[in-house]
């Protein structure tokens, strides 16, 4: 038999990891998902780096003690099911909980991103593998750099399975993961519910660095602020492009509202069009922004870039 032909033999893992088809999907991974998650694995026999995936997905949900299974899926004798699925290069790994996909990666990833993806999934679900619980620092990494990369959303699922699992047994990881969570929330421009988290931080813990940056954007949230808002200053902007105070305020509104990313864009902006309108306003504001965001912020870092480029152009 050609090794390189065959993906790896599924029945050492038991129920664990299977075969699965588009006649059995439903059953196998959607009803399946209703009791713990499953990890759905979509590969072909010319696809090299599935060779490698593979085994390493098996092993991670071996270790897994049974809270989470791996479904395997052949995209050429299931091409139906990949095309349903929009599945468009190999390998893609799609995690399902509750009947809905909650996670999922594509192409080769180190062991060390499978063990934190398995291990959030365990987490979700509330359980711990046999042999040790999930492995919390190593999802709270991941959900770090999946924030810091740009996918608040997933990075939030991760921050809040941690949260609900630790509870208060591990105060340290307890509140890096409420940390986290809460600039989620900010990032994704809900200032509401990122302060909501932050209330649920004991008083005394609420000065620690972690929360600093958070702590700092919320001081700049207005109350009120909602889209309706936000469209009704956009159009007072658009409509006069040449009155600073209008883009100014549609900066302010942006920030306020929590939409950080766009605030700065309209921010820079105004700065490059006029840096010393209202004794430098736009730029002493882009600053409270950075300051809010914290030093190695992405964002902070590219608009101090591109703030540099203006002021020295």
């Amino acid at each position: 038999m050609d090794l390189l032909q065959s993906a790896p033999d599924s029945s050492s893992g038991g129920t664990d990891i299977i075969d699965v088809t588009i006649e059995t999907f439903e059953r196998d991974v959607l009803q399946a998902s209703m009791e713990r998650p499953v990890i759905a694995d979509f590969w072909a026999t010319w696809c090299g780096p599935c060779k490698t995936l593979t085994p390493m997905l098996e092993k991670a949900v071996a270790g897994a003690g049974g809270a989470v299974s791996l479904a395997k899926i052949d995209i050429d004798k299931n091409q139906m099911l990949a095309s349903q699925l929009r599945i468009q290069s190999v390998p893609t790994v799609f995690a399902f909980f509750q009947g809905r996909p909650v996670d999922g990666f594509q192409g080769a990833v180190p062991e060390s991103e499978i063990k934190a993806f398995v291990d959030r999934l365990v987490a979700m679900k509330g359980g711990a593998p046999a042999g040790g619980g999930p492995d919390m620092d190593a999802i709270l990494t991941a959900a770090e750099e999946a924030l810091a990369g740009g996918d608040p959303a997933r990075a939030a699922e991760a921050f809040a399975a941690v949260a609900q699992t630790v509870g208060g047994d591990d105060e340290p990881k307890y509140l890096r993961a409420l940390a986290g969570l809460a600039q989620c929330h900010l990032t994704l421009g809900d200032a509401v519910q990122a302060q909501q988290i932050i209330d649920t931080v004991p008083e005394d813990k609420r000065g620690d660095a972690m929360f600093a940056s958070v702590i700092a954007a919320l001081s700049l949230a207005k109350p009120g602020i909602d889209a309706g808002a936000i469209g009704q200053l956009r159009t007072a902007a658009e409509q006069n492009p040449n009155d600073p105070a209008a883009s100014f305020a549609y900066a302010e509104g942006l920030v306020g509202a929590g939409e950080m990313e766009a605030g700065v864009e309209q921010l820079l902006s105004l700065i490059a069009a006029d840096r010393d309108w209202n004794e430098g306003a736009a730029r002493a504001k882009l600053l409270d922004v950075f300051e809010a965001l914290g030093p190695t912020n992405p964002l902070t870092l590219k608009a101090r870039r591109r703030l540099s480029s203006i002021l020295f152009a």
